[in-house]
């Protein structure tokens, strides 16, 4: 075989592998993979109905893929609930604002970290659970936003250093986990609409898992510079047996979400 042979063998060859690669088979080999340890009903699929799984020292396991009650639950409005008298008045006009600009300036359009509870509404999630800390990975915005969650008995840190998802801590009570989240930016957005939080923010999770197959969130918010009183948003998160997170990632520059034809998809509205 001469060279230039050898050269056109070698390059169908690399053809061919770069094909497989690209087929479907290949590249979502891990998204129909069974996941061990996971009980099934007679026809092979995940039983979500089955008993809660519990750690060696009998607590539930919180471990797993989950996913949120998706948009129309509060991931664009979180107050949505809430009364006019239960917001300061310069918080609802910056809401109102944001609104009537259609997201302009939302983290999302410059790809920065989604705020924090939308992340248990919308987005795929992965729970990690060890005995002194529980770690939860999100497919969002960006494929590098994590969380931890610490349950050695540590304190939260006293003068942190201010952050997008802030620092939490966690202990049992009973079955349901409680997280204390405190040290987050100021000026954030809570939900994807727009509605305000800031640096004096302390949002406390209630989790628990009663059954194989869903999660139960009690998520209270406590901000007193943006609400006149704390609230409670309930929601339910639903196992993702037999997948896998993937590549979700914002690219530089991102100019999407700032195009008028985005914000009208996006369905914004006042409260």
């Amino acid at each position: 075989m001469s060279k230039k042979e050898n050269r056109l063998v070698q390059a169908a060859a690399a053809l061919t592998a770069f094909a497989f690669l690209l087929s479907p088979g290949a590249s979502a080999q891990w998204l129909d993979y069974p996941t061990p340890g996971t009980p099934r009903t007679p026809d092979g699929k995940a039983n979500l109905a089955a008993p809660t799984p519990r750690t060696s020292d009998g607590k539930p396991d919180l471990s797993g893929i989950w996913r949120g009650p998706g948009g129309g639950s509060y991931d664009r409005n979180v107050a949505r609930d809430l009364k006019p008298s239960d917001i300061q008045p310069w918080a609802e006009a910056l809401y109102q604002k944001r609104v009537l600009d259609m997201g302009k300036g939302a983290p999302r359009a410059n790809c920065l970290p989604d705020p924090f509870p939308y992340y248990h509404m919308v987005d795929l999630a992965r729970f990690v659970q060890t005995p002194g800390l529980i770690v939860i990975l999100y497919q969002g915005n960006t494929n590098s936003v994590h969380r931890t969650i610490f349950t050695d008995g540590r304190a939260l840190p006293k003068d942190p250093n201010p952050t997008w998802l802030g620092y939490s801590v966690g202990h049992w009570d009973s079955d349901t986990l409680v997280v204390e989240t405190r040290g987050f930016r100021d000026n954030l957005w809570i939900d994807m609409n727009g509605s305000p939080m800031s640096d004096a923010a302390k949002m406390t999770e209630r989790i628990s898992r009663p059954n194989f197959g869903s999660l139960e969130i009690a998520l209270t918010i406590d901000d007193p510079k943006v609400y006149t009183k704390p609230f409670t948003v309930n929601l339910t998160q639903t196992l993702e047996a037999d997948t896998e997170l993937v590549d979700e990632f914002c690219l530089e520059n991102e100019k999407s979400y700032e195009s008028p034809s985005h914000a009208r998809g996006s369905a914004v509205r006042l409260r």
